[in-house]
């Protein structure tokens, strides 16, 4: 029989994963996998326990739980081992782009199908990302969110932080250099490097995105008056953020981000704390597989 590591996150979304775990356990079963379960938060981490004795893993959890199996992963040089996902944290990003259902039951068929599709996996300095690395305005609100309000009042948690940042609004100075060694030197209130086409829940920011281009989509946000942001935001859901004179837009496989005003310039990585600047941000070519 095959062996498969599941991790769950038990404080995910709306915590009814935990509660649906034996089901999923015995339709595992049920497709020839011995399923030995880690609980994240029990004190044993993915990385103590991930290695080459198991034929799968799978995670349920939010972008930000992924993120962590992913760093185990990446960082034990596991990726040609697939992962499947189970969507069960608030926003789902990485779910959502890869069009995966919700139920359970549906990824466990999934993960009992075997295919498999690689994918390329960003790193921001010696973090990995699958789906965003971010900086500036709104990209903290991950971290920052209570997570009993999250959990009460779902994505409405992270609107009501986006409004309460906006009036904390302060941009940076960066220094960008691409792969070529072109520079460009910007006010910028917000930073995205996009691995998937959107981020926070919102799915269209870069509908150019590809998690299989070997490139990340780059999104520079220029500092302009606080009056303009929500049509930026519009800008956003509508898909047209490249086309937004506000915008500094591009596609490459590498950039290295600094900040040059001396301010501390914080970087989160799929709804994680990531570090600060600076950092080179670069794409890592079908360095996971993915049940799909």
């Amino acid at each position: 029989m095959k062996k498969l590591c599941l991790i769950y996150n038990p404080f995910s979304g709306d915590r009814t994963f935990g509660g649906g775990l034996d089901v999923c356990i015995k339709k595992l079963q049920d497709f020839g996998y011995i399923v030995q379960p880690l609980r994240i938060g029990s004190g044993i981490s993915p990385e103590d326990v991930l290695d080459l004795s198991f034929d799968a893993f799978a995670v349920s959890g939010g972008d930000g739980t992924i993120n962590i199996v992913l760093n185990a992963i990446m960082k034990k040089k596991l990726g040609h081992i697939p992962l499947g996902i189970f969507p069960s944290g608030t926003a789902n990003d990485f779910a959502s782009y890869l069009r995966l259902p919700r139920s359970p039951e549906d990824i466990c068929d999934i993960i009992g199908g075997g295919k498999t599709a690689e994918i390329d996996v960003g790193r921001a300095g010696d973090r990995y990302f699958i789906n965003v690395c971010a900086g500036g305005l709104f990209s903290d609100i991950s971290t920052t969110i209570n997570n009993e309000l999250k959990a009460a009042i779902g994505k409405m948690a992270y609107y009501s932080e986006a409004i309460k940042q906006i009036a904390e609004y302060k941009p940076m100075e960066l220094k960008i250099t691409d792969s070529s060694g072109k520079i460009f030197e910007e006010r910028v209130s917000l930073f995205l490097c996009l691995n998937s086409s959107g981020t926070g829940g919102i799915k269209n920011i870069s509908p150019a995105a590809d998690m299989r281009d070997g490139l990340i989509d780059f999104l520079f946000i220029r500092d302009c008056d606080i009056t303009e942001i929500p049509n930026i935001a519009i800008q956003y859901v509508m898909g047209n953020m490249p086309e937004n004179k506000n915008i500094l837009y591009f596609k490459d496989k590498f950039v290295k981000i600094e900040c040059t005003d001396g301010e501390v310039c914080a970087v989160d990585v799929d709804g994680e704390e990531g570090g600060r600047l600076p950092l080179t941000v670069e794409n890592i070519p079908g360095a996971i597989r993915i049940f799909v």
